[in-house]
């Protein structure tokens, strides 16, 4: 597990309050602790790079974040319906 100190050495720019609120907002999950897995270093990666790189506020990251996930979870729901479904 990545602890919160580890987490702010490897994203410069990123604070420790900024990913605290980023928790309380559910945005980012964490275990208690707080530590973190792969998967939750990879979506706070996605969003300092939607912050920084593409310059979105802190009022759009949600919006956006959910857009991608309902995104993914329609590609997984997709994919699983091609596997059952027997080719034409």
């Amino acid at each position: 597990m990545i602890t919160l100190d580890i987490l702010v050495a490897r994203f410069p720019g990123l604070e420790a309050g900024q990913l605290q609120e980023w928790m309380a907002e559910g945005m980012v999950r964490a275990e208690p602790g707080p530590s973190f897995t792969e998967i939750d270093v990879a979506r706070i990666a996605l969003m300092m790079e939607l912050r920084e790189d593409l310059a979105l506020d802190d009022a759009a990251l949600p919006v956006v974040l959910s857009l991608l996930d309902q995104l993914y979870t329609l590609r997984r729901e997709l994919a699983a319906l091609r596997a059952t479904t027997p080719p034409p």
